[in-house]
């Protein structure tokens, strides 16, 4: 079997199965059922995989504890169908080169690739890695069942011969619509619920204090603050008041409550604590952040994986979205097919010849990949 003939039959396996994802509903924590059909891909394979909630993982054949661990990692969760579509989002209808269908994109395409990848690798002998994939759940909701618990799972440990929460590995591809191309740096998310109080009185009259106004100053301060370290890759530290609201319900009523929601993307100059503490400093409003789980990372230039990158002429940058890398506590680079720009619109599709350009992408990375000096 000649090479192009072994790429052509895992495209072809990677589209039959991706149009099975797409068929199937798997909204997030709702993934059981493409669960099921990525474990029966597997089988039908001949390769041995494992399940925990709605997680599906796979080694290569000669796993080797003493062998380095690269990753391969995407998820197989969708967001909810955008209500412009015009197409039906659980039908994968192919046009002009294009799969449509919900999560095609998003990150579809991805995972049929690093899948077939690691089919490409699963009984190679003598690989200079071991290889590890992880088809996870809960990606869009950065849920805590998905990549997070898979890493922290005693029986996922057990089986890439590690004893120790989290899992560690030398390094993940992270499967996101990237057009191919290397996001290194990856911004960290920090949600702010903010309160400022005042005292309720008659509109018509002198009468309260009127938190909207007061909110005001500090909306506006959010607006309006430049925070001083700005990062190459990613730039400066990005807030957004996406929220306002009291709990008035009547007009002639100044509140006393105002609430407001901070959406913070985080730069890899500052920490989540950090960054809290400066907007204490600046704000009247009580803060109080929902979550510091999603930190930014970054995985060096110099790395490995990265080099091996950069060789295939694919280009570093930083991303302004947030992805599992972030849960990631090793090295991870955010790579695949398909373009972000498209992730959650209305008629969401990948190109076909997207698919195939990944699976031959993610190849060629990893055949250029030395995990000694």
């Amino acid at each position: 079997m000649t090479d192009q003939v072994h790429i052509d039959a895992l495209y072809e396996k990677a589209v039959s199965l991706l149009k099975g994802l797409i068929a199937i509903p798997s909204f997030s924590r709702e993934e059981d059922k493409t669960a099921d059909l990525i474990e029966s891909f597997f089988q039908q394979e001949g390769i041995p995989a494992h399940r925990y909630l709605n997680n599906v993982w796979a080694l290569n054949k000669y796993f080797d504890p003493a062998k380095p661990i690269i990753l391969l990692n995407s998820h197989h969760d969708t967001v909810k169908p955008n209500p412009q579509y015009t197409k039906h989002p659980f039908q994968p209808i192919v046009e002009d080169g294009k799969l449509y269908g919900l999560g095609s994109n998003d990150a579809g395409g991805c995972l049929v690739s690093l899948i077939a990848t690691f089919v490409h690798f699963y009984a190679q002998e003598n690989l200079p890695f071991n290889l590890v994939l992880a088809a996870t759940a809960e990606e869009e909701i950065t849920g805590h069942y998905g990549i997070e618990a898979l890493l922290l799972h005693q029986e996922f440990l057990q089986s890439v011969g590690q004893q120790s929460a989290p899992m560690q590995a030398f390094a993940a591809i992270v499967g996101e619509p990237t057009q191919m191309e290397l996001a290194i740096a990856e911004k960290g998310l920090l949600v702010l619920d903010c309160t400022v109080h005042g005292k309720a009185g008659h509109a018509a009259r002198e009468e309260g204090e009127n938190t909207i106004y007061k909110a005001l100053h500090d909306i506006q301060w959010f607006q309006q603050y430049r925070f001083d370290k700005v990062s190459e890759w990613l730039g400066p530290v990005k807030m957004s008041v996406t929220v306002v609201n009291t709990e008035n319900k009547a007009h002639n009523v100044v509140p006393a409550i105002c609430q407001f929601v901070v959406d913070i993307r985080i730069n890899d100059c500052y920490t989540h604590e950090e960054v809290l503490a400066i907007i204490r400093q600046h704000v009247q409003a009580e803060v109080k952040p929902r979550s510091a789980r999603l930190r930014s990372s970054r995985i060096a230039l110099d790395h490995p994986l990265v080099q091996a990158g950069v060789a295939l002429n694919r280009k570093p940058y930083g991303s302004p979205t947030c992805s599992d890398k972030a849960l990631m506590p090793f090295p991870a680079l955010k790579m695949g097919p398909g373009n972000s720009a498209r992730s959650h619109t209305a008629d969401e599709y990948v190109f076909l010849d997207e698919i195939k350009q990944g699976i031959e992408g993610y190849i060629q990375l990893l055949q250029h990949t030395k995990t000694q000096a």
